[in-house]
C-alpha cells in the first residue's frame, strides 16, 4: 500500500472531463445518465484500500441525503494486479447493500482517471450542473471528504467538507473552501506508474 494526496489537476470551473463506463448495475453510464440532479460527486475508489472502505458510509449517507445529488463512484484499479477489485467483487458489493451508491463503475482503461487527474482512493470531485451549452458539468470542488484522512480517524463531521460544498452548489453559491487534498492508497496503475 503506497499512501498518497490527492493532487488538484482539474481547476474548480473547468468542464469536467466526460466518459462511458459499465457499472455494477450491468448498464453503461456517462455524464449525461444524471442530467437530471444538480451536482454529481465522482469520487475515485476502489474495493480494497482501507482508505477508501472507510469512507463507503460517509458515501452512502451522502448518496441517501441529497436527493439532488448523484454519487458515482469510479474504480480505476488494475484488476488482474488487485482482483479485489474486479467487476465482479464490485457487483458484489453492490448486491449485498455494502455499496448505495448512485452507480459504482469500473474504469478499466484508467482513461477516467487520469482525465481527471486522480491520484488516490478515495479522490472525490463535486460537479455542478453548467448554466452553458458547452459542457453538461462543471468542476465545483476537489478536496477531501472530511477531515478524517487516516482509516482509523473519526471526522468531526462526517463527510463535512463535502457537504459543504454541495450545500454551497444547491443554494447557488460557489464553493469557498481552498483545495484540501484526499488521502489514500495509489491508484494501482496498469503500466506500473
Amino acid at each position: 500500500m503506497v499512501q498518497l494526496d490527492s493532487e488538484p489537476e482539474l481547476e474548480v470551473g473547468a468542464p469536467a472531463p466526460g466518459f462511458s463506463l459499465p457499472g455494477a448495475d450491468g448498464e453503461t453510464h456517462s455524464l449525461a445518465s444524471f442530467t437530471d440532479v444538480d451536482a454529481v460527486v465522482v469520487v475515485f475508489t476502489c474495493n480494497h484500500c482501507p482508505y477508501a472502505k472507510a469512507k463507503v458510509d460517509t458515501l452512502n449517507a451522502i448518496a441517501a441525503d441529497y436527493d439532488r445529488v448523484a454519487v458515482v463512484g469510479i474504480n480505476p484499479n488494475d484488476a488482474d494486479e488487485y482482483p479485489a477489485d474486479s467487476m465482479a467483487r464490485m457487483q458484489a458489493l453492490v448486491a449485498d447493500g455494502t455499496i448505495q451508491y448512485d452507480a459504482y463503475l469500473r474504469d478499466a482503461t484508467q482513461a477516467t482517471a487520469r482525465a481527471y487527474g486522480a491520484t488516490c482512493t478515495p479522490d472525490p470531485f463535486l460537479l455542478r450542473t453548467a448554466d452553458t451549452d458547452d459542457a453538461a458539468f462543471r468542476v465545483a470542488y476537489h478536496g477531501r471528504l472530511d477531515d478524517a484522512l487516516g482509516p482509523d480517524e473519526d471526522p468531526t463531521r462526517d463527510g463535512g467538507d463535502m457537504r459543504d460544498a454541495i450545500d454551497a452548489v444547491l443554494a447557488g453559491d460557489p464553493v469557498e473552501t481552498a483545495f484540501l487534498p484526499s488521502r489514500g492508497c495509489s491508484i494501482k496503475w496498469t503500466d506500473g506508474e
